[in-house]
């Protein structure tokens, strides 16, 4: 097996069920024409987005790296009329393309996209009585993961579910001596989600057209 037979699937799953859309199309191109990284979630795990906040029945989210705002719309079409999420970047550049993106998908309304590095906005928004979220979703810098699910977990209710991206890194998690930053966050991660007592934790491996990687849930089960 290898990374042509993943993309094939996934390109298979795609067709058959993951339609066309032209909001999250142009999402994507926009991203692309700006020169942002090619590193956004890929249609099939935009859509596992929608489906656990759906099935959250999810009426505020918080997501954490929001780059050209494709998960943020992926993420936002599962909330009801009164839905709020609130998405941290702290790429200016990022932050535009992200706002033009979202609100050409119509969601304008229901998206707050604040720029700032993540570990200052986030004490605002405990500040300002914006939580607790239903459903959090982080995919930002792995070197701070930890102090990402820490706040979290704060920001959270029993019931909260938190979704980290990207915790497998072509499997170099587990690579003996491995010190890359985002390796070792990953791991500060795990260990973080195990010790406390307010979570339960899983992760899962995936691979397909962007590679060998897989994400963390977390169920905030006394916050």
């Amino acid at each position: 097996m290898n990374r042509e037979i993943w993309t094939a699937v996934d390109d298979y799953f795609d067709g058959a069920l993951v339609p066309p859309d032209a909001a999250l199309d142009a999402a994507l191109a926009a991203s692309e024409e700006a020169g942002l990284p090619r590193i956004a979630v890929p249609p099939n795990q935009g859509k596992v987005l929608w489906f656990l906040a759906r099935l959250q029945g999810a009426r505020r989210i918080l997501e954490v790296g929001t780059l050209g705002g494709y998960s943020t719309i992926w993420l936002a079409r599962a909330l009801p009329e009164d839905g709020r999420l609130i998405t941290l970047e702290a790429d200016s550049g990022h932050a535009a393309v992200a706002r033009g993106n979202i609100e050409h998908a119509g969601l304008a309304k229901v998206v707050d996209v604040r720029l700032g590095p993540a570990l200052e906005t986030l004490p605002e928004i405990a500040a300002e009585g914006l939580g607790p979220f239903d459903m959090v979703f982080i995919d930002a810098d792995k070197s701070a993961g930890a102090d990402y699910f820490a706040w979290a977990v704060e920001l959270s209710r029993p019931g909260t579910l938190i979704v980290v991206d990207n915790v497998v890194r072509r499997g170099e998690v587990v690579a003996p001596g491995n010190d890359d930053p985002d390796v070792l966050g990953v791991r500060r991660l795990a260990d973080a989600v195990a010790a406390d007592p307010r979570a339960t934790g899983v992760a899962l491996q995936t691979v397909g057209r962007k590679g060998h990687d897989g994400f963390l849930m977390a169920l905030v089960e006394d916050a």
